[in-house]
């Protein structure tokens, strides 16, 4: 499949970001259905806010306890 550049309006801020033919293959390589709805700028802040919290259905991995 050829992808092309599509422009896409920001969810939080508005703004019009390009998401480029290699993040959509990107993408499709990993399984996503959908195209992002954030900037990159607003996600990073998005990240920030909600922490390091473990995407759900993630692995967890106990700590060591100390020796």
């Amino acid at each position: 499949m050829e992808y092309q550049d599509q422009a896409i309006n920001c969810s939080d801020c508005g703004q019009e970001f390009n998401f480029t033919a290699g993040e959509q293959q990107f993408y499709a390589e990993r399984g996503f259905e959908h195209p992002p709805k954030r900037c990159k700028p607003c996600r990073e802040v998005r990240k920030q806010q909600q922490g390091a919290r473990p995407r759900e259905g993630a692995p967890q991995v106990a700590a060591s306890p100390p020796r």
